[in-house]
């Protein structure tokens, strides 16, 4: 068994340890529910016609059932949460309807002044609504023989809800709601996403956050892009959420690099999941995309826009996406031959703009999925703008696999990347180390 699907298997073994459950494969009995892949969606993500005019505003919320969860004196621990949805603007400037989940923890916040607020931006769920990061908050494991989800973002949200520290979680747009598809790696969308969610938790019933908590953002992979995105976006789309501090871990900053990277690796799958959300994102494109892609390329994007990461690694892993074009090229020399999709991918490129706050930009030496050399260039371009970075070079061993070479720096950082984030938000000045980055990691 390739290297890939053994962390797979691993994760959904570790989930099931922890009383994950497993979805039945059974049709949704409500008229407003959506069916993906045999789960069945809760009528709560299927957005109103009318939206809320202010971003972040709440637009719904309901009680939400953690499925790790233990009897305490002072309520559930390690905390109560509440479904929400809440309403944030595209990069096209449309409403949009975006869900998640805010989590008011037991634990008491140590530190001075008001309880904080991390928003906690996921990695690669997939691009199916039943992958959405709320859902595996209630079911960290789904698996019903058509589709494989693991709530792997739940260890940070609970490391963080220990300390005290309130947490809302997106699930972006598009993945969860389901009016429309998710425009993966998408930075606008995304940060957009991360910002409002910070508004939202404030506005939630008996949510102990106020105007006046330090916010952190928390993200890896794709959310390292997302909560980059979001420090990038803040000034100007959120000022009035103040960030305390900014953790981006592996972050996809060079779309063009990370494309070329995904494709033929165990996650070959998240190369359909960004060609889908380009083509969510700007319709224009979708001329290229049909004279390029072939019946098997047409087909596996369709296929993929319903996957989580379980399926997407047992579906499509070592995939090459010179068997979906019509001439045998690879996406990535349609990319370069195409200057509508270079200015496209361009345009995603984040470290372009300065961070608000101190950021902490982490990446492993041996990442060849999401190059480890694209994100640390991402911390070099922050720093050039005068932003407040550290910058910390994971070192592990190549093990031969790009998915293990990703995944292994998620949690051998993630004790110092908690810690780094709470001190932030207890108000202690973080130490750039802009002015002694090698030239090599």
């Amino acid at each position: 068994m390739p290297a890939g699907r053994r962390l797979l298997a691993a994760a959904v073994t570790a989930a099931a340890c922890l009383g994950a459950q497993a979805l039945s494969d059974t049709p949704a009995t409500a008229a407003d529910e959506v069916v993906s892949r045999g789960v069945a969606i809760p009528a709560f993500y299927n957005p109103p016609a009318q939206l809320p005019a202010a971003d972040g505003a709440l637009i719904r919320t309901e009680p939400l059932r953690l499925a790790l969860s233990l009897p305490g004196l002072d309520g559930p621990l390690p905390g109560s949460a509440t479904r929400l949805m809440y309403k944030s603007t595209d990069s096209g400037g449309q409403s949009v309807a975006v869900t998640g989940a805010y989590i008011e923890p037991s634990a008491a916040w140590q530190g001075d002044g008001p309880r904080p607020l991390v928003v906690v931006a996921p990695g690669t769920m997939g691009q199916g609504d039943q992958c959405a990061a709320s859902l595996g908050l209630e079911h960290p494991l789904t698996a019903n023989g058509r589709t494989v989800s693991v709530g792997y973002e739940d260890l940070a949200i609970y490391r963080l809800l220990a300390k005290g520290i309130a947490v809302v979680v997106t699930d972006y747009v598009g993945l969860g709601a389901t009016d429309r598809l998710h425009t993966y790696v998408n930075r606008v969308d995304e940060g957009h996403a991360v910002l409002d969610a910070a508004r939202a938790a404030r506005a939630v019933d008996g949510a102990s956050v106020t105007d006046g908590s330090p916010v952190g953002l928390f993200g890896y992979s794709q959310g390292g892009g997302a909560t980059a995105a979001a420090a990038e976006l803040q000034a100007s789309y959120a000022p009035d959420v103040t960030l305390a501090g900014t953790y981006a871990g592996a972050p996809p900053a060079d779309l063009t690099s990370v494309t070329k990277a995904i494709d033929g690796s165990e996650l070959a799958g998240a190369l359909g999941w960004s060609l889908n959300g380009f083509l969510q994102s700007d319709p224009s494109l979708k001329p290229i995309a049909e004279a390029h892609l072939n019946a098997a390329g047409k087909a596996a994007l369709a296929d993929l826009s319903t996957m989580c990461v379980g399926d997407a690694i047992f579906g499509y892993a070592y995939a090459k996406s010179t068997k979906w074009t019509t001439d045998g090229q690879s996406i990535s020399d349609i990319i370069a031959g195409t200057p509508a999709l270079q200015s496209f991918l361009n345009s995603q490129r984040i470290g372009t703009l300065t961070p608000s706050g101190p950021v902490r930009v982490a990446t492993g030496v041996s990442d060849n999925l999401v190059p480890h050399s694209q994100a640390r260039q991402l911390a070099v371009d922050w720093c050039r703008r005068g932003g407040d970075v550290t910058y910390k070079a994971v070192v592990l061993p190549d093990v031969g696999s790009a998915l293990l070479n990703h995944f292994a720096p998620l949690l051998t950082d993630q004790t110092d990347a908690v810690h780094w984030l709470a001190d932030r938000l207890a108000g202690r000045a973080a130490t750039s180390n802009c002015s002694s980055m090698p030239v090599q990691p």
